[in-house]
């Protein structure tokens, strides 16, 4: 069974933002997470983390990795899991995320993951009840459980190199403009000292992007050259409100990640999706599926351990702040 020792300094009473945390915080995270990948110490009868604590997952906006694992991951640190079914609650018939959040409150949960449409959500939410609150995912804003989940792939697919993460040269590419994943990641990967390069149509870029201490590329075979690691975004069709691509076809053949493209990058480059992916778009079948390459299944896996990490390590914070 682990103990808490390892988290010792862990400062965080939130995680709301990949900001909220220094580089220390994020390296006993990673530290957790990879004893968590053990599927030995994952599944320990003995591990009861969380006994009688209480997590409540609220999602508004659907998920299907980031819900599960965290159910999953609560679960197995024997907490008492809640999945909030927001299509039958109260917020269906126009309850305000206030007044959800005091109904929440008083029901005195020890952990809340949510994940909404609005930037700014969860940490309103935090503001108003007395648990640790977990961002998964916030508008266009952030998503740090799931840098967090890349960084711990990335550790355990280098670990044989010997490869540290702030010696490596990552590409985010793709819709990086509506990309919630793509702020956390630039924001960790940059704390812990890689080097970033974001690639992409201007359309789907940010406008302060070159502010945001990355390099920006418009063409894929510059973008990727030397590059360790090359991170595929999902097109987010839905948070367009105009035409900022020509079609799904011409993107791929711009954008979309194939054999010729990969070859740009650096021989034995790995590649990574944070899913859903829109095959034939983003990515080829042929790349995403081949275990020589792609990162994309070891993702998923290192998701649950990751979220058991943070759950374990917000779980040691007090009731109202204190630690």
């Amino acid at each position: 069974m682990l103990t808490a020792n390892g988290l010792a300094g862990f400062t965080p009473r939130h995680l709301l933002s990949i900001s909220d945390m220094n580089r220390l915080d994020i390296e006993m995270l990673l530290d957790l997470g990879e004893a968590y990948l053990d599927l030995s110490v994952q599944k320990d009868t003995q591990n009861h983390a969380l006994a009688g604590k209480t997590l409540i997952n609220l999602f508004f906006e659907n998920s299907t990795r980031t819900e599960k694992s965290f159910e999953l991951a609560g679960r197995r640190l024997g907490a008492d899991v809640i999945n909030m079914a927001i299509a039958q609650s109260s917020v269906a018939k126009g309850e305000t995320l206030l007044d959800t959040a005091a109904t929440l409150n008083a029901m005195n949960p020890d952990l809340l993951v949510i994940r909404h449409g609005a930037s700014g959500a969860p940490a309103l939410l935090s503001q108003k009840v007395s648990c640790a609150v977990i961002n998964a995912g916030d508008g266009m804003h952030e998503h740090p459980t799931q840098a967090l989940l890349d960084a711990l792939c990335l550790r355990q697919a280098f670990a044989k190199t010997g490869q540290d993460i702030g010696g490596m040269r990552v590409a985010i590419c793709g819709d990086i403009l509506h990309s919630r994943v793509a702020r956390s990641n630039i924001q960790l990967l940059n704390i812990l000292g890689a080097e970033v390069r974001l690639i992409g149509p201007p359309t789907l870029l940010p406008a302060d992007a070159d502010r945001w201490g990355v390099d920006v590329f418009h063409d894929m075979k510059k973008g990727l050259e030397g590059c360790d690691v090359v991170m595929m975004l999902r097109l987010q069709l839905e948070r367009m409100g105009g035409a900022f691509i020509p079609s799904k076809r011409e993107y791929f053949h711009f954008y979309g990640l194939d054999r010729t493209k990969l070859a740009y990058a650096k021989p034995g480059a790995l590649v990574m999706h944070p899913g859903p992916m829109n095959r034939g778009v983003e990515i080829s079948s042929d790349v995403a599926d081949d275990p020589e390459i792609s990162l994309i299944t070891k993702q998923v896996e290192s998701g649950v351990a990751m979220r058991m990490a943070i759950l374990h390590a917000l779980s040691l914070k007090e009731r109202g702040g204190r630690s």
